[in-house]
């Protein structure tokens, strides 16, 4: 059953690195609790107690938000596939926008990427598993190219603006500051 860790250990590494997609929940302190969806090669485990993911243009800039606010994250993977397993990784988290040296040292960890809009890096202080006896087997084909491809027929300038019109505010109205320095 379900156990809890100060740390992710190597077993539970492997189980990430396997894994095509995975759920970011974060919140301020008013407003909407957002869980996220992420997939993609944009997920990297720095050791037992940091990782960085690749975060990509998306419809909305939520986590970024929230994390401005309040920078807890809980980062959630399910085994569709194999045996069953839930993880749960708690902690703090910071964002990095392009305009930050953070950003592009750890840029060259994940494929490149014209829709890059953040890397966020997290520091774990609770490992957690539990069974995953509910979850569905499901079988995974293939990754979409859908965001990719859009991305690169809008190139640099309209990206950009994209952020400007879709990127700079939450659905709650608070700051992504995606270009404040």
């Amino acid at each position: 059953m379900g156990k809890k860790l100060d740390f992710i250990t190597p077993e539970l590494k492997s189980f990430i690195e396997d894994q095509k997609i995975f759920f970011v929940g974060t919140a301020a302190d008013e407003g909407r609790v957002n869980i996220s969806p992420k997939g993609t090669d944009s997920f990297r485990v720095m050791d037992q107690n940091k990782i960085v993911w690749l975060n990509l243009t998306g419809s909305g800039n939520e986590t970024a938000a929230h994390l401005l606010i309040n920078n807890r994250m809980t980062i959630m993977f399910c085994a569709f596939d194999g045996k069953p397993l839930i993880l749960r990784l708690y902690g703090t988290a910071t964002i990095y926008h392009q305009r930050d040296k953070q950003f592009h040292q750890y840029a060259d960890l994940f494929p490149e990427n014209i829709g890059a809009r953040q890397i966020i890096e997290m520091e774990i202080d609770l490992v957690q598993t539990s069974c995953g006896f509910g979850v569905p087997f499901m079988d995974y084909k293939e990754d979409r190219s859908i965001l990719n491809d859009w991305a690169e027929k809008q190139g640099k300038d309209r990206i950009e603006n994209y952020w400007k019109d879709k990127n700079s505010k939450s659905i709650d109205g608070f700051e992504t500051k995606i270009f404040e320095d």
